[in-house]
């Protein structure tokens, strides 16, 4: 267990760390001198079932109030300190605030130099503390007095007699999720090289484990950790609820600064933008409104954000509500990760709440649609589990999606009822995890998008992959998308042409007299190269009647033996495939791809080669932007062509 003290300066927080672990926490020349502490300390003390009991002691000045908050996240048990003599004072009230923010659920009060108040005072302080834990954690908790020289102190005695009983009964952090520290220190050791020292949020990391996969985050920068200290004891393992000295390998103390995390690859997205649940204490001194600067301490992290209300226009003082918080550079956090925000001139604790989504848009972010996903999360947060947010997700989570959201890695999630997983056709893909009704409503949006395409156009084949993406599932992974058309495929609802996809009714086949005439016409269209005859004279040189020749054309269009650039004139497909390659080439040119150089490059007048360009937008492989035609390199022709001769 790790207890973070908190409190007024001068109230003897450092003075009963020492009582109670024969500790100084007081390290700095700085601090001695002067009598009071600039920076964190920590103290350690043996328990008698073999653990380790940490303290961290806070600064109390008003002008540290950022160094108490590195402190006070991770903690496990609040240790709010109190003189007698001084009484509830405003970095008293504000660290409480700190420690109710930040989600800390066990404490008790200690009241210090009770030698130097008469018992009226001791009586009235108490009081005040009992006013002050009214509706907090510390409500009814244990209120124990120490004196300010704590030897034989019975006070002393009674409330390390507790501490202990408290710790050693303390539930096990869960040690299965994925490994991250804040951390609030670094340094160098003689032949050891960089240490980083932090409380461990989650998870467990091992010394000299290189297969784990850890980075320093927000940078992403690899580390290995050579050795670790948990507790002030060498150890193989640190694990979530320690306090964990790491001694990395590879990275010089100058790349680390406080508020940096030492984590597993999958636990973050750095982002700039961070969608919270925002409380204002009663005694915050302004409304929260849209654009708002607001100190942000989150881990070991100070930020600077600017906070846009979405629940609200505005949140005022005492109100609950959802922001989303804008920073200056990406920050790192997970959903439930808890915060306290400060005001503009960081001189007063305004809030705070917990992290909802640590990668949210900065588009729509008030949608309706994007208030139902807030609330999803908090609906999970509060103990609902993943159904809640997979309700809310038609396109599924993916892996890594779902290993930011829960912390924990994909072997130890599970699919709750009436979810499946999506296995990918490579296997190195992410799978997904998405409800069984948004996957079926899903393939029949694939089904409801072909056959749109084939009543607007019946003589195409039908889409490509790429095209038909577009309309069906413009959003989304590559694997999802694959894994859709693969079920479809083997289910039979889907059929594919070469390229092209449609619906298993769409579909050519031709009789005996019908193939012997496309034996003939075929070649004829291959010789016309980029200017091939038109049905009328296709129907002249085989004397035959025009619509019988547009039929049949339309049939092999439906086949993917033909293109249709406009109405009656049709091109064999390796003609396309050379055109599509020639317009490649062209694209990737300083003056790109455009009616003119086109023409040129084609031998065609240039109402032709407009008639071409835009084809090819027509069906996906290009788009125009004002007079240039862009590739789409995902398109079936990208593909195509790829595999043509090159042209001259």
């Amino acid at each position: 267990m790790i207890i973070g003290t908190a409190g007024h300066i001068d109230h003897g927080k450092t003075t009963l760390v020492r009582g109670l672990t024969g500790v100084d926490t007081d390290r700095l020349k700085e601090e001695k001198a002067r009598g009071i502490s600039i920076e964190l300390g920590y103290a350690y003390t043996p328990l008698a079932n073999g653990d380790v009991l940490g303290f961290i002691d806070v600064p109390g000045h008003e002008k540290l109030v950022h160094t108490m908050a590195a402190g006070a996240s991770g903690i496990d048990f609040g240790l709010l300190v109190v003189a007698a003599d001084d009484g509830v004072m405003p970095q008293t009230r504000e660290h409480l605030a700190i420690l109710s923010l930040l989600g800390v659920a066990q404490g008790a009060v200690a009241l210090t130099k009770t030698d130097r108040a008469d018992a009226a005072q001791q009586m009235a302080v108490r009081a005040e503390i009992a006013e002050l834990a009214a509706g907090t954690f510390l409500a009814g908790a244990p209120v124990f007095a120490v004196q300010a020289s704590q030897a034989g102190d019975p006070g002393a005695a009674e409330l390390k007699s507790y501490l202990h009983a408290q710790a050693e009964g303390v539930r096990q952090r869960d040690a299965a999720g994925l490994f991250r520290l804040a951390v609030d220190r670094v340094f160098t050791l003689a032949g050891h090289g960089t240490v980083v020292t932090g409380t461990a949020h989650a998870g467990q990391a091992r010394a000299g484990d290189d297969t784990a996969d850890l980075r320093l985050m927000p940078a992403g920068t690899r580390v290995r950790v050579r050795s670790i200290h948990a507790q002030n004891q060498s150890s193989e393992t640190g694990a979530a609820g320690q306090r964990c000295a790491l001694n990395l390998a590879g990275i010089d103390k100058s790349a680390i600064s406080r508020g940096d995390w030492i984590a597993d690859a999958r636990c973050f997205l750095p982002s700039r933008h961070i969608d919270v649940a925002l409380t204002l204490l009663p005694s915050a001194d302004a409304p929260v409104r849209a654009w708002a600067p607001l100190h942000v301490h989150i881990g070991a992290a100070r930020h600077v954000a600017h906070a846009v209300p979405l629940s609200a226009e505005t949140l005022a003082p005492g109100q609950s509500g959802w922001v989303q918080l804008v920073f200056d550079e990406p920050v790192c956090a997970m959903p439930g990760d808890r915060y306290i925000v400060r005001n503009a001139q960081a001189t007063r604790t305004v809030g705070g709440g917990r992290v909802l989504d640590p990668n949210a848009p900065d588009r729509k972010r008030r949608a309706a649609s994007r208030l139902q996903g807030l609330q999803a999360l908090t609906d999970m947060l509060d103990g609902g589990g993943l159904p809640p947010v997979l309700a809310h997700a038609p396109l599924g989570l993916d892996e890594g999606a779902l290993q930011r959201l829960t912390g924990k890695p994909v072997r130890a999630i599970e699919a709750p009822h009436g979810a499946l997983w999506i296995e990918t056709r490579n296997a190195q893909a992410p799978r997904t995890l998405i409800l069984g009704t948004h996957w079926d409503a899903l393939l029949e949006r694939v089904e409801h998008a072909l056959t749109a395409f084939h009543h607007g156009a019946p003589d195409e084949p039908g889409p490509d992959s790429a095209r038909l993406r577009r309309m069906a599932m413009p959003v989304g992974s590559d694997a999802l998308w694959i894994a859709v058309l693969d079920h479809l495929q083997r289910d039979g609802r889907v059929a594919r042409n070469g390229p092209w996809l449609h619906l298993p009714t769409h579909t050519s086949t031709l009789a005996d007299a019908e193939s012997a005439l496309a034996q003939r016409l075929l070649p004829l269209l291959q010789q016309g190269g980029f200017d091939p005859p038109w049905v009328r004279d296709l129907a002249r040189a085989q004397d035959e009647p025009e619509e019988r020749v547009r039929q049949l054309l339309r049939k092999l269009l439906r086949r993917g033996d033909v293109a249709q650039v406009v109405k009656d004139l049709f091109y064999h497909r390796d003609q396309v495939r050379a055109l599509a390659r020639l317009a490649a080439d062209l694209a990737a040119r300083p003056e790109g791809l455009n009616a003119a150089v086109f023409r040129d490059a084609t031998g065609l007048g240039r109402k032709r080669a407009i008639q071409i360009l835009e084809f090819f937008d027509r069906v996906g492989y290009t788009r125009r932007v004002r007079d240039t035609h862009l590739l789409r390199p995902e398109s079936a022709y990208a593909a195509m062509q790829a595999d043509a001769e090159p042209v001259s």
